[in-house]
């Protein structure tokens, strides 16, 4: 398909023919169009992990029964942010590695990894199946390292369940253009325009949200975010004792 119809019609699909398997031809596409991706100086700070495995695929579902398609998919890839390559790089050259100092490293190589998931979302449309981005896999961060076998430096950012639909979605609407666009600064807008979102999505009745789009998030952040993050980060050298992280 072409490339914007592809992005302005993406659905995500939860539910997938368990028969249907991802020919080899198909996954190399994907995850060729994902190291495609931009990313900051060329400097590719993510790896791919391809989970064809269905051991470690029901230890993943076990950690997060919420999500079984990440074992009843094709196939399920984790993005992560990696800087350990570039920690090689550091040794090689003999100088400094100073991550642990700033939070722009993380981001940086956060961007990557998302970028790079963001190009097989589009890759797997065009090859007419399907998607759904995991990003719970935070949620046991440092189990689902372990069950990968990650070294430091490296994070854990999303995971992507890939298949054939069997369970048509319909394309979800998205908040009002202007709450979202701004041209050259940042404009404030009238709350109005969250409860006009509220409302089209109320009438939009997708099955598995029991709250109002503005209340699901109210609730969200009201909550004490994922602190199983924060101390991965520190643990895996992201953050040291050069920077404190509670400032």
């Amino acid at each position: 398909m072409e490339a914007l119809e592809v992005m302005n019609q993406h659905r995500t699909y939860r539910n997938f023919d368990e028969t249907y398997q991802l020919s080899e031809e198909e996954l190399q596409k994907i995850l060729q169009a994902s190291r495609q991706a931009p990313s900051w100086m060329n400097g590719q700070m993510y790896s791919i992990i391809v989970v064809k495995d269905r051991g470690i695929r029901e230890q993943l579902v076990a950690m997060n029964p919420g999500n079984p398609h990440v074992l009843n998919s094709s196939v399920f890839l984790v993005f992560v942010a990696d800087l350990k390559r570039t920690q090689k790089v550091a040794e090689h050259y003999g100088v400094e590695y100073r991550i642990n100092e700033g939070f722009d490293p993380v981001i940086t190589a956060v961007t990557d990894a998302a970028l790079a998931l963001e190009n097989a979302v589009i890759a797997t449309e065009a090859l007419g199946l399907g998607s759904v981005v995991v990003g719970t896999i935070r949620k046991d961060i440092a189990e689902v390292s372990e069950l990968l076998k990650l070294p430091d430096y490296v994070l854990p950012v999303a995971g992507l369940s890939i298949g054939k639909p069997n369970v048509e979605m319909q394309v979800k609407p998205r908040l009002p253009e202007q709450a979202v666009i701004h041209y050259d600064t940042y404009k404030d807008y009238d709350y109005s325009l969250i409860e006009t979102y509220d409302e089209t999505m109320e009438k939009f009745a997708e099955a598995r949200e029991t709250k109002l789009w503005s209340k699901k998030f109210a609730d969200y952040f009201s909550n004490t975010p994922n602190k199983k993050v924060d101390e991965f980060l520190k643990i895996n050298k992201f953050f040291g004792v050069k920077f404190d992280t509670d400032r």
